[in-house]
């Protein structure tokens, strides 16, 4: 036998195998594992994520503990990479740039431009840009944030962005809060998730805190999907003091396609924010379906709920509960079934903390809705229409009231 022949077929044999493990976990049915590395400091982090990108993707990266301020952004580029806190315990693994401000020096804490990137169980703070941003131009696909806190950062907490017809496909965040330490953002221009072209996605299970404007104009919504999305489904999310609540398209820019909103609980407190807007809005938006949500505000805006301009079309607006009106305006189109819009504070079991768990059984809203193709539980994952029909709004009165059941990590569907 050649040694030196069959020393070299063995290298030429290994770097074409790490120039294969990308293209593998592109293929359907193909699951590599992977491999673990654990990580105490920054400089392990930024090693461990370098590795990772070099050899292909297909990493866990486990964070112990701790504080870990960043000299440059986190680069995610190669597929199936995992960057998790270690203990699980969300609070006690921050990682962080340098500031909240315009003159920041770290724009983003992580950027994401390949598929099947996951963050589970750390805390991502004080970015001149975003705590996360999903490049779509990249088509990173498949991102999954899981029990996280988002918080302190200059623009949006977390961005998706496209280019064209390339964008991310099929991301989920769950069970993660979206805030601000201070009650109130630094700048008009941020917003909790803001979404160009993102299609398939699923916002569930979090809540968004004081995502409002300090001056200037009002702030972006706690979720925007919008500029050719298509097809998200956001549910079961709470939404405080935040100027707007749940939005889907864009006058002036391209369609919203369907998507689904649902289960979700909008409050916002009379504490005198300059700007407080609409809790859920349809705009340029076609076929989306909006249900069984609760929206309570006790500020000074007249409408709860809207669907406006001429491109938006097809709107339906079914089983929702509020204290304001739901406005058609500037052209919108759409119908309005089974909603309740003159609640009481009274209502509600703990309407200050942003709790819209119903108090008692409110005659005029339990068992008073319609079925909805889609719908089978509500705001924690109790069943819908288990005694004598669907509860309007998005508690069913009766089931495990503030107890939000886990969601389900995998086989979500979007409508």
């Amino acid at each position: 036998m050649d040694m030196q022949n069959s020393g070299l077929n063995r290298t030429l044999v290994g770097k074409w195998s790490l120039r294969l493990i990308p293209l593998l976990l592109l293929l359907p049915g193909i699951v590599l594992a992977q491999s673990t590395v654990e990580v105490s400091n920054v400089s392990q982090l930024q090693n461990a994520l370098n590795s990772a990108n070099n050899g292909g993707g297909n990493v866990i990266i486990s964070v112990n503990d701790g504080t870990y301020s960043l000299s440059d952004t986190l680069y995610v580029n190669a597929p199936n990479i995992t960057i998790k806190g270690k203990s699980g315990n969300r609070s006690s693994v921050i990682i962080q740039g340098d500031a909240m401000s315009a003159n920041a020096s770290i724009g983003n804490v992580i950027r994401v431009a390949a598929n099947n990137f996951k963050l589970d169980g750390v805390t991502l703070q004080r970015a001149g840009w975003h705590a996360i941003q999903v490049a779509g131009e990249s088509n990173a696909d498949g991102a999954v944030i899981t029990n996280c806190v988002l918080r302190d950062t200059y623009e949006q907490l977390i961005k998706v962005t496209k280019n064209g017809s390339t964008v991310s496909d099929n991301g989920r965040v769950e069970n993660c809060l979206f805030e601000y330490s201070a009650g109130r953002a630094p700048y008009y221009y941020t917003g909790g998730i803001d979404a160009h072209g993102a299609k398939g996605w699923v916002v569930r299970g979090n809540t968004f805190r004081g995502i409002a404007s300090p001056s200037g104009s009002v702030s972006e919504f706690a979720v925007h999907f919008w500029d050719d999305s298509a097809n998200n489904t956001t549910e079961r999310n709470t939404i405080i003091d935040c100027d707007r609540g749940i939005g889907y398209g864009l006058q002036g820019f391209a369609t919203n396609a369907g998507g689904t909103i649902r289960n979700n609980m909008v409050y916002h407190s009379n504490n005198g924010a300059p700007f407080a807007d609409v809790g859920i809005a349809l705009e340029n938006s076609t076929n989306t379906q909006v249900y069984n949500n609760t929206v309570y505000f006790a500020n000074n805006m007249s409408w709860s709920m809207e669907y406006r301009f001429a491109a938006t079309t097809g709107a339906v607006f079914t089983n929702n509960l509020s204290n304001k009106p739901i406005q058609a305006r500037d052209g919108g189109s759409g119908t309005q079934q089974s909603n309740v819009t003159n609640a009481s504070s009274s209502w509600f079991k703990g309407l200050s903390s942003g709790d819209l768990h119903l108090a008692s059984g409110v005659s005029s809203v339990v068992n008073a809705g319609r079925a909805v193709s889609g719908l089978t539980d509500d705001f924690d994952g109790d069943a819908r229409g288990s005694d004598a029909g669907i509860d309007i709004g998005a508690d069913e009165f009766g089931g495990a009231a503030g107890v939000k059941k886990p969601n389900p990590p995998t086989g979500v569907s979007t409508q």
